[in-house]
């Protein structure tokens, strides 16, 4: 009997059809989602401005090989004087979108940052705009919202079932995936055009988690979304001309993605794709209070509603107990010495301690000079995070998807204070009344970073009116935001 494998070629695998399909045929009308991807996209570029603060941000940014830099009718960088082609551009604005992991988040099976995908859309959008030729529309802000909604949604629903982490894959996989299929629409791209590009980045190499995790933790997870997103875009502008797709590139018996990178499993879909519309950018989580690893924002906030009464007895406690999630525990759970602001900020301990001994917790939190203080590591060394199987329960509960931690304080005299539990941080969907005007002033001192308070002001002028962002050329909009 012959084991020879057929050599016809299949026909596209269904996944890749039906994201394609998503992408060209579905109309999004919720007022509520281009709403909050307006919020998204100024959170998004704030913390982009928060970052060019940082040498070890900056130092990233620009050509990469300087005496090759482009600029004439290419894709602008905002807060700088940098233009670029879109490949270069997007590696740019990626990594300083995902620099402070400040941006918004997504939470289920797989974790991510949807924004991270504007990298790929701003690039490809602006340049498309300032190099519209006679009779080509320029794409307007309303077509940056929408493909922002589209690679949100392929983004957030593959993370619903589906745990890349578990098979020692980077999140930002999914930010391939979803930046190739929109920037492919938004370069005009045919369906079968999108289909073949998406097969390019299934096929492509993937990410490890290794930079993520002790003992490697390190700055390469503040520029990973970058990368991919600069990747989306090479892959798409390499399928445009006209390099062919891999049709089985998942389902390929020993060589597709699933035998080589996902134990064989097929991809699950919590919500089937033909379902697909807006509902992850209705319930994205916006990261307002605190940058840090977003399954520690409520164990912050309980941090800040304790530290009234401990700020003088920090030397008094014996032991902290945080009642937290599983997830929490395998992602940020550490112990021993942090190496990096990349470690810091992934570690629930360190997160907790800060917030109690200082009452505060920025991006300057996690600098070298601050995680001096002896104070940190000796409250981090009595500090236990317990899972607890209601807390996990919730957490992957499609109706509630909180991200509960409770905090308990024992003092060295026996005595404790009551637990403090917060279930759904300030940027969770249930608490958007709430969070909203933090986010825009959270915005505003983003921007009072960079520009002079005319131009911070004709920024926000813009980005508070749906209607008039929607209606504004990208290469307009982006103008705003150059020094």
């Amino acid at each position: 009997m012959s084991s020879a494998s057929s050599h016809i070629r299949p026909q596209p695998d269904q996944v890749l059809v039906d994201i394609a399909d998503y992408v060209v045929g579905r109309d999004i009308q919720s007022d509520l989602a281009y709403a909050t991807a307006r919020h998204c996209l100024m959170d998004s570029l704030g913390c982009a401005m928060e970052a060019l603060a940082y040498p070890a941000c900056t130092k990233l940014l620009g050509p990469l090989v300087p005496e090759a830099a482009e600029s004439e009718g290419g894709a602008r960088i905002p807060g700088t004087q940098f233009q670029f082609n879109p490949v270069e551009a997007a590696f740019n604005i990626g990594t300083m979108i995902r620099w402070l992991d400040f941006n918004d988040t997504w939470l289920a099976a797989e974790w991510g940052h949807p924004s991270d995908n504007l990298g790929a859309i701003l690039a490809v959008a602006d340049w498309l705009s300032r190099s519209a030729t006679s009779g080509r529309r320029r794409p307007l802000m309303r077509d940056v919202l929408t493909a922002m909604i589209k690679a949100y949604e392929i983004q957030g629903c593959f993370a619903l079932e589906n745990s890349f982490n578990r098979v020692g894959l980077d999140h930002v996989v999914l930010v391939k995936v979803a930046s190739t299929a929109v920037v492919t629409h938004l370069l005009g791209g045919s369906r079968k055009q999108i289909v073949d590009a998406l097969s390019q980045a299934w096929v492509d190499g993937q990410a490890l988690r290794t930079y993520r995790h002790a003992p490697n933790t390190g700055s390469r997870k503040s520029w990973a979304a970058g990368d991919a997103t600069s990747r989306a875009v090479w892959l798409a502008l390499i399928t445009l001309k006209g390099e062919p797709g891999y049709p089985s590139a998942l389902t390929a018996k020993t060589w597709g993605f699933y035998d080589v990178l996902f134990k064989g499993e097929p991809f699950k879909f919590q919500r089937p794709i033909e379902r697909w519309h807006s509902y992850v950018m209705e319930n994205v989580l916006l990261k307002i209070s605190f940058p840090a690893e977003f399954h520690s924002q409520t164990a912050a906030e309980c941090a800040m509603q304790l530290y009234p009464h401990v700020k003088d007895r920090i030397a008094d406690i014996r032991k902290i107990t945080i009642r937290t999630h599983e997830a929490a525990i395998r992602i940020i759970d550490k112990k021993g010495p942090l190496s990096s602001p990349a470690d810091r900020d992934h570690c629930m301990q360190y997160i907790v301690a800060v917030a109690l001994i200082f009452g505060r917790l920025t991006s300057a939190d996690y600098e070298d000079g601050v995680a001096a203080d002896p104070r940190i590591d000796a409250l981090r060394d009595k500090i236990i995070c317990i899972e607890d199987p209601c807390f996990t329960k919730d957490y992957y509960d499609p109706e509630k998807r909180s991200i509960a931690n409770g905090l308990t304080l024992e003092f060295r005299d026996g005595s404790k204070l009551e637990e403090v539990v917060v279930e759904y941080p300030i940027g969770h969907r249930l608490r958007r009344s709430e969070g909203i005007p933090l986010l825009e002033e959270k915005f505003r001192i983003n921007l009072g970073r960079r520009f002079p308070a005319q131009q911070c002001e004709a920024i926000m002028n813009a980005c508070h009116d749906q209607g008039r962002l929607e209606a504004m050329p990208v290469h307009e909009f982006i103008d705003l935001f150059v020094i």
